[in-house]
């Protein structure tokens, strides 16, 4: 009886342990970083430069779907700091975004560790400081979110996977920049472009002769587009921010503010070393940088010069950007084909038009989104919601349409239904490319063309494949349309990528909103947040 009675204990154990590891919860990644600032010489002269340990730019992140991603950060500047994750949705989860109006800054010489998971995603990203003008001195890095082992991925394993992080640089510091904002001015043309934080032919990528490599590509710039291209190699799009893609193969790409996209390369020409291209996109003087993709088996000539790009043609970067689309049938970030989500079937509830503008308010250059420029309040805007502290921001500060009048200063919050289905249309008057970002979400881009929109537009919409992203561009005299989820509930920003305009105005936050107080829809407020403004001494409640 007693061996009849010891072998039923350790069943029940060994059925216990089992139902744990079945139901076991998600990987943990362990991150720690160290802020300092720090000597940098991208363009050859000597900047402060904003280092994360010690690394211009910062540590990538590597990750698969659903990992737990623990960044605890010390804050080693002289100011306050935010780090926000572009492109990562944050689940019933803002309190991790990152952005002024979700999170107090860390305060210098303390920590803060964001939980993060990338729940439900693949693909490739970045982050960046969201803090006052401090993504103009670094801080950036990538991020990679591979898909789990048994999730089929529509492409061989590449040989290699290499992380570009491209864009426009200044060779002033980061707060020379931010005076000439803060006394009304626009900022000056770039002066040069940066690959990976070094200038021309400053970084190498090494390949084998007839392998095939796997290309992430950032725009991680303040204020330009831009073009990538590589001499003599043909590229294979294959994933937008988190979607895989029709396989399209192209000679360049266009790159907006904010985009990551993911390419194939075949290493597939004769042994020697190549030009890879970054150059400006609708400029009146073009900028170029180049790296170098390097064969293994290369004496170390180079064929012929650089190869050249487009510059302003928006009809061709117009066409390209409407041949991006959905592979319908890839599986996403789960076991199923991307195209099961039939988001041209759903009916939208509620239409949002945005324009963008350029006013001049109390003498001062400043941004605006439907003639209202964003100005931060005292308290981050979710602290504030989750309190109760009333003056903070009022809903409804933003309207959903253009007004076609002059701009003017508010703390602007529009209120979203959790669960609406929305369209929106950002409308672009100015003669400059603008490029848009909405945290917490993805969502369809459903068209794109000169003009005016109006009701009529939606004949051209395509509600079958459309790429799904967190970042788009709107062309000169021209708009977009999407179609947007309204799926997570949280207090989420919808920001020009262009800092300058983020930070002079052109940015305003959507509130998510869910009446049911239930950890399905929102996770509570963590522990370790911190609380500043008129939240300064409030308790949080423990995870």
């Amino acid at each position: 009886m007693k061996q009849s009675g010891m072998t039923t204990t350790l069943m029940i154990f060994i059925v216990i342990a089992m139902a744990e590891i079945i139901s076991g919860e998600d990987p943990y990644r362990f991150f720690t970083w160290n802020v300092t600032y720090g000597d940098i010489y991208p363009l050859g002269v000597k900047q402060q430069g904003i280092l994360i340990n010690g690394q211009f730019p910062g540590p990538q992140i590597d990750s698969v779907t659903n990992d737990n991603v623990i960044v605890s950060i010390y804050n080693s500047l002289d100011e306050p700091f935010l780090i926000t994750w572009n492109g990562i949705q944050q689940r019933r989860n803002s309190w991790q975004d990152g952005v002024y109006g979700t999170n107090c800054p860390i305060p210098p010489g303390q920590n803060f560790t964001y939980i993060l998971q990338v729940k439900d995603q693949i693909g490739s990203f970045f982050y960046f400081p969201s803090l006052a003008f401090h993504r103009a001195a670094g801080g950036f890095g990538g991020i990679t979110v591979s898909s789990r082992p048994m999730i089929p991925v529509p492409f061989p394993p590449p040989a290699g996977d290499f992380t570009i992080l491209a864009g426009d640089w200044f060779k002033q510091n980061h707060t020379d920049l931010k005076a000439i904002l803060d006394g009304g001015h626009d900022l000056p043309f770039p002066d040069g472009l940066l690959i990976n934080g070094r200038g021309s032919n400053g970084f190498t990528f090494t390949v084998d002769q007839g392998k095939t490599y796997r290309l992430r590509i950032s725009n991680v710039g303040l204020t330009t587009s831009i073009n990538f291209r590589i001499q003599g190699h043909k590229m294979l799009l294959v994933e937008v921010e988190g979607t895989h893609t029709l396989q399209n193969t192209y000679s360049s790409l266009d790159i907006h503010l904010g985009q990551s996209y993911s390419v194939l390369v075949i290493a597939d020409q004769p042994p020697q070393d190549y030009y890879m291209v970054v150059s400006t996109r609708f400029t009146s003087q073009v900028l170029s940088a180049t790296s170098i993709l390097h064969y293994s088996n290369s004496p170390g000539t180079f064929p012929a010069p650089p190869p050249g790009g487009p510059t302003i043609q928006i009809d061709w970067s117009l066409n390209q950007a409407r041949s991006i689309r959905q592979n319908l049938t890839a599986s996403g970030p789960r076991p199923n084909p991307q195209g099961s989500y039939h988001y041209g079937m759903v009916n939208f509830t509620r239409t949002i038009r945005l324009a963008n503008s350029a006013p001049i308010i109390n003498g001062k250059q400043r941004y605006a989104v439907n003639s209202v420029s964003f100005i931060p309040a005292d308290t981050p805007l979710k602290i504030a919601d989750y309190f109760k502290i009333s003056g903070v921001f009022s809903i409804g500060t933003i309207s959903d349409s253009p007004t076609g009048g002059g701009g003017y200063l508010q703390t602007s919050v529009m209120a979203a239904d959790f669960r609406a289905f929305a369209e929106i249309v950002f409308e672009n008057s100015e003669d400059t490319v603008q490029s848009w970002h909405i945290d917490g979400h993805f969502f369809f881009v459903v068209g794109m063309d000169g003009g005016p929109w109006s009701s009529d537009s939606r004949t051209s919409y395509n509600l079958r494949d459309g790429i799904s992203r967190s970042t788009v561009q709107v062309y000169p005299h021209s708009w977009t349309a999407l179609y947007v989820p309204m799926d997570n509930v949280g207090m989420w920003n919808i920001r020009s990528q262009n800092w300058a305009r983020q930070y002079l105005g052109q940015q305003f936050y959507l509130r998510v909103y869910s009446p049911v107080n239930s950890w399905r829809d929102e996770y509570p407020i963590p522990k370790n947040a911190i609380t500043c403004g008129r939240a300064s001494g409030r308790k949080t409640r423990p995870l």
